[in-house]
């Protein structure tokens, strides 16, 4: 049977998401120092690389641009820190997703309407402080407008994918009852092949080509060449939002079949 899908009808998902933020707001202080050390570390660690270099260095970064590449690179990561991997693999694990599976609803919508708060609170409380944190100790590069309202558009689309990605992670709890080691290999995956740790620009050979074809550069490094304008003309943006575009509708689609197929196999362990 197919649901129909109405806005309204998942409007409560996502205001018990937003609820559930402001009942743990400490959340946020946490995950913000995280990311700042992390970003730190990376940061200071590529511009001691760039630091002789007084024009374009290794994969045509200045000390600037690989500044902020890697600075936002962070952000756009703890954008994409939505927990939809955890809450569905432990829905899963306790038995509570059986209610959901008899509401005249769709779960991943319901899952990606809950997403929408934390991907909002995440980027205004912790992204645009961090940036902002950096911005006043190192320089970076500041993007023309044109390259600023693709990057938004860009990240919107990479926020679709990461939501993919991490549903398609929670939903391993189908086939095991502790999603743990996949989601810090998923983590781990994402982070390298999106350009979160390493520009995939600075990467050799095959591996730069394997990064460039999967959806993880979507994530991260598509978002960063348009801000930075490392594109070749129009021709050059369309390919990145093309790649971006064609890698979102393919994980739906994904996400969509591997739900139903799910679905038809649960077994609930919960009690």
């Amino acid at each position: 049977m197919r649901l129909p899908i109405r806005a309204g009808n998942y409007l409560p998902f996502a205001t018990s998401g937003l609820q559930s933020l402001l009942q743990y707001r400490s959340t946020f202080l946490i995950t913000g120092v995280t990311a700042a050390a992390g970003a730190a570390v990376t940061v200071f660690l590529w511009r001691a690389v760039y630091a002789g270099s007084p024009g374009p260095g290794p994969g045509g970064f200045t000390p600037a641009s690989i500044t902020t590449y890697l600075v936002v690179a962070q952000v756009l990561g703890v954008v994409h820190a939505n927990r939809v991997d955890d809450e569905v693999a432990a829905e899963v694990y306790r038995g509570d997703i059986a209610v959901m599976l008899v509401r005249p609803v769709s779960y991943p919508l319901v899952r990606f309407a809950a997403s929408l708060p934390v991907i909002g609170a995440n980027a205004v409380l912790v992204g645009v402080p961090l940036l902002v944190l950096f911005a006043a100790f190192v320089p970076l590069t500041a993007p023309t407008p044109v390259d600023a309202a693709l990057f938004l558009g860009s990240t919107v689309l990479s926020a679709v994918i990461a939501f993919c990605v991490n549903l398609l992670t929670g939903m391993a709890g189908f086939l095991t009852t502790n999603t743990w080691g996949v989601r810090m290999v998923k983590q781990g995956v994402v982070a390298f092949f999106a350009g979160q740790m390493v520009p995939l620009a600075l990467m050799p050979g095959a591996l730069h080509t394997l990064a460039m074809v999967l959806p993880f550069r979507a994530m991260a490094d598509g978002p960063l060449t348009l801000l930075l304008g490392r594109y070749e003309g129009v021709g050059g943006a369309a390919a990145v939002l093309g790649h971006q575009l064609a890698w979102s509708v393919g994980l739906v689609l994904l996400c969509a079949a591997l739900w139903r197929s799910a679905v038809s196999r649960l077994e609930v362990l919960g009690g």
